[in-house]
């Protein structure tokens, strides 16, 4: 029997199926899959659940960060980092759609939050998954911190979104397992997997941190 791990992975590899090949392609796919248990036309990365096996090409290239927030209604897709720089106006601009919606500030952002994003971005681009990033939460004033402690939404009291160093995230048809687990393997920092059974699903805490994860 599959554990859960090899089902999200199976899971992931039909869904980038679907985007090129369509349903009945990609029932192909999972019927080869369980039948003959070889390799097929369409190949996954090494091993989707550890980043450590990317070659350093894949850190060495220009990085573009396609983001959108849904409480704002914006969406900024910038080259942000070459050649070993970053790019000083792409980074402001990711600052301020980083910011605190609610209480109108921006702050610096972590630039290892930066790569974290785009490294998670990047990489199911492999897959031929390439709907932007979503930003539910990134910089927090202690404010608007202590509010959503008050509404019983989860909140640290120290959170690592008070520093710039943490953003709440998802991505359109990516379940939260599979993207906080694919991020936890790139072993940057902490993070927290929210299951929700909504329409769009959960979410996943990423930020700069201490390496650790939890569930709530």
């Amino acid at each position: 029997m599959q554990n859960r791990r090899q089902f999200f992975k199976k899971s992931l590899l039909l869904t980038a199926s679907g985007l090129f090949l369509g349903s009945r392609a990609a029932l192909s796919i999972a019927q080869e899959v369980d039948t003959t248990n070889k390799a097929t036309k369409l190949t996954p990365p090494p091993d989707l659940f550890d980043a450590q096996a990317l070659d350093m090409d894949f850190w060495l290239k220009p990085r573009t960060l396609d983001l959108i927030r849904p409480a704002s209604g914006e969406r900024v897709k910038l080259l942000y980092w070459k050649d070993g720089d970053m790019i000083d106006s792409a980074y402001q601009q990711f600052c301020h759609v980083l910011r605190d919606v609610n209480g109108k500030k921006t702050a610096p952002i972590d630039p290892k939050l930066l790569e974290t994003l785009w490294a998670t971005q990047a990489f199911i681009t492999r897959f031929g998954m390439t709907k932007p990033l979503e930003v539910l939460s990134g910089y927090r004033t202690p404010e608007s911190n202590q509010r959503l402690r008050e509404e019983g939404i989860p909140a640290a009291r120290k959170s690592l979104h008070l520093e710039g160093k943490a953003a709440d995230i998802r991505i359109g048809d990516l379940h939260e397992e599979v993207l906080g687990e694919l991020i936890q393997s790139f072993r940057q920092g902490g993070v927290g997997f929210y299951f929700r059974a909504s329409s769009k699903g959960g979410w996943v805490h990423t930020d700069t941190g201490l390496k650790r994860s939890w569930k709530g």
